[in-house]
C-alpha cells in the first residue's frame, strides 16, 4: 500500500500558531516563523533576524504535520 504524502499551503493563522509554539516551547520570544516568497508549502524559522531553517507543512491521510529542517554546519559547532 502507497501512502502518499502532500505539502499544503501554510496558512498565516498556522504561520501565528507556529510562531507561539516555538517561543513557548524553547522560551525564546525572538523565534519567529514567516512566509517564504515563492514558496508556499513551508516557512522560515528565525531567532531574530538569524536565520534557523525551514518548516514544511505536510499532509497525510488527512493529519497535518510540521517538519522542522535545520542544517549545522561545522565552523557553527567550534568554540
Amino acid at each position: 500500500m502507497k501512502i502518499e504524502n502532500r505539502s499544503l499551503s501554510v496558512t498565516s493563522e498556522e504561520l501565528t500558531k507556529l510562531t507561539r509554539f516555538f517561543q513557548n516551547t524553547f522560551g525564546n520570544t525572538s523565534l519567529a516563523i514567516k512566509p517564504r516568497p515563492r514558496i508556499t508549502d513551508s516557512a522560515e524559522l528565525y531567532a531574530g533576524d538569524e536565520f534557523l531553517g525551514i518548516v514544511t507543512r505536510i499532509e497525510d491521510e488527512g493529519e497535518i504535520s510540521y517538519d522542522l529542517s535545520m542544517s549545522i554546519l561545522d565552523i557553527d559547532l567550534e568554540d
